[in-house]
Parts: structure tokens; C-alpha cells; sequence
């Protein structure tokens, strides 16, 4: 009988030791029958190896970021450290289900370079299905949608894409934000993204979130895929949309002038755009930042 592919699963870490380890465990405990190295990544803490059992066809590698600081290095450590053609991401605060990567590896044909799956949101209170509505997902769809179901900790790249034509995590994105939805973008530009839409990944979504409130930096992040990807100005409702958010990041972040040159270029395109008349309202001081983030995420949603 010939064993399934290898994969390594790549998870970066910094100073939460207890989510770290429930989400190596989680990764040894995959019903895969293809051998998992894991790869623990420590940024910028001294690597040391979590005392939890490893079965069979399972290994750990614990190594410390050695490029720069942040969740985009951490990622291309492990992703160079790797020596499977198979890599999976996961944030050391989420977690997999046991037939994830089963589901997934099924899923590759020579086309595909990526494979996603749904997940289900966990903000300690509740928890919130988030389906993606499609089996394989395009770039113009990705540019109108950023299929917020799609999260990094549900992706499992071929390592030779990231190491060639794709290629690594951008380092260069401010703060390391919007790294997965750029990699989403430079995927589908070059080729396949198929999806499992069924809740594979357990993500946390609290205010814990390595990103939850840093405005400034969510910004930066969007008006750099902007720049990046120009498939967002030649599509109105694409280039409406990703404004609109950076309205509302920027009003969020006290930039209340900026934000409404961004409101002026969302509605321009598509006055539909909610988060931008959000933007205009938070920047008249009619209500707080938040208030609509706190709301949005009780209903299960995201800014």
C-alpha cells in the first residue's frame, strides 16, 4: 500500500504556551494516514519542545524564527525548515479538527496549489460557522470577496509553488496583516484553490487576537494590497470595497480627514458600501469604533 503524501504543518508561536500546545496536539491527533512533521516556530521566544506525545508517522521540530520579526517570517522559517512537498499553516491560538488534513490532501490534482477548507469561529462565548459558497475559488471572486471563511490556519500550499512562481509569505506587508489574503491572491493568479466547505479548523476570535483593534496597522496592511494587486482598481465593486475597509481603518485609528478621502472613493464606486458610510459615521464622532467591532463580532462577523 503506498502512504499518502507527507505534509508539514508550520505553526509560529509567541509567549502562549497552552494554546501552543493545544494546537500541536491537535495536529498530531490527525486521523491522516501520510506522515505529519510538525514544525513549531518560536518568535521571539527561545525555542523549547512541549512535552506531549508523538505518535507514529508524527514528528516535532522546534526552531526559532531566524527572519524578520513577525507572524509572516515565523511562517517562512518553519516554510524553509520544511522538507515535505506538502505545507499546512496553523495560528498556535487555533486548532484542527481530526479529518482535516484528510479531507484536504483528497482534494489536490496537479493544478491545485492550495486547498482550504470552511472553519468555525470560537470568541469564548459562542461559536459561528463560517462556510465559503464555493468549491473552488478565482481570482475576480477574491477580489470582490475576501471569503473571510478562507482562514490561513485551514491552508495547505504545495511547498514548491512558495519556493518558485508563488512564492513566500510577504515580509514586507505592514505588521504582517492581510498576509493570508495576499497569498490567496498571488495563489489564484497563478493557479487552483479548491475548498472543503465544512468547518475543518477551530479559529479563536476574541480580543486576544494578535490583530484585534490595531487599526493603524490593519490600514497600512489594506492600503498595501491595494498598491500591490491592481486588479482591485479595475474593478469598481473591488476597488469600492477594499476602500470602504480602509475607511473604516482609518477613522478607527483617530485619521478622521484620511478616512473620509477613502469614504469619497468607496461610495464613488458603489454607494452600497456599508463600512464606508461606518467610516463617515465614526469620523463624525456618531459612534465608536468599538461599539461596531464589538457588535459585528457578536453576530459572528468581521470588520
Amino acid at each position: 500500500m503506498v502512504r499518502p503524501p507527507a505534509v508539514t504543518a508550520v505553526i509560529p508561536t509567541h509567549n502562549r504556551p497552552v494554546q501552543m500546545r493545544r494546537a500541536l496536539e491537535s495536529v498530531l491527533a490527525q486521523d491522516y494516514e501520510g506522515d505529519i512533521d510538525v514544525v513549531v516556530v518560536f518568535d521571539p521566544e527561545e525555542p523549547y519542545l512541549p512535552d506531549v506525545p508523538v505518535p507514529a508517522h508524527r514528528s516535532v521540530t522546534t526552531i526559532a524564527n531566524d527572519r524578520s520579526r513577525g507572524l509572516a517570517g515565523a511562517r517562512n522559517s518553519g516554510i524553509m525548515a520544511a522538507t515535505n512537498d506538502y505545507v499546512a499553516f496553523l495560528d498556535d491560538d487555533d486548532w484542527w479538527m481530526p479529518k482535516k488534513l484528510s479531507a484536504q490532501m483528497e482534494r489536490f490534482r496537479p493544478e491545485v496549489i492550495l486547498v482550504g477548507s470552511a472553519m468555525v469561529l470560537d470568541d469564548g462565548e459562542r461559536q459561528h460557522e463560517r462556510l465559503v459558497p464555493v468549491a473552488e475559488v478565482t481570482h475576480e471572486e477574491l477580489l470582490r470577496d475576501r471569503m473571510a471563511g478562507l482562514h490561513s490556519s485551514t491552508f495547505v500550499f504545495r511547498r514548491a509553488a512558495m519556493l518558485g512562481p508563488l512564492g513566500l509569505v510577504d515580509e514586507d506587508l505592514p505588521g504582517s496583516y492581510g498576509e493570508d489574503y495576499d497569498l490567496l491572491l498571488r495563489t489564484s493568479r497563478l493557479g487552483a484553490i479548491e475548498v472543503v466547505n465544512e468547518p475543518l479548523v477551530s479559529v479563536t476570535w476574541s480580543q486576544n487576537s494578535y490583530f484585534f483593534g490595531k487599526w493603524g496597522a490593519y490600514a497600512e496592511g489594506l492600503e498595501y494590497l491595494l498598491d500591490t494587486h491592481p486588479g482591485f482598481r479595475q474593478d469598481r465593486r473591488a476597488h469600492a470595497r477594499i476602500a470602504g475597509q480602509i475607511a473604516f481603518a482609518r477613522a478607527s485609528n483617530g485619521d478622521f480627514r484620511i478616512a473620509r478621502r477613502w469614504v469619497g472613493v468607496s461610495v464613488k464606486r458603489d454607494p452600497s458600501q456599508v463600512k464606508a458610510w461606518l467610516a463617515l459615521a465614526i469620523s463624525l464622532r456618531l459612534m465608536s469604533a468599538d461599539w461596531v467591532a464589538r457588535t459585528v463580532q457578536r453576530l459572528g462577523k468581521g470588520i
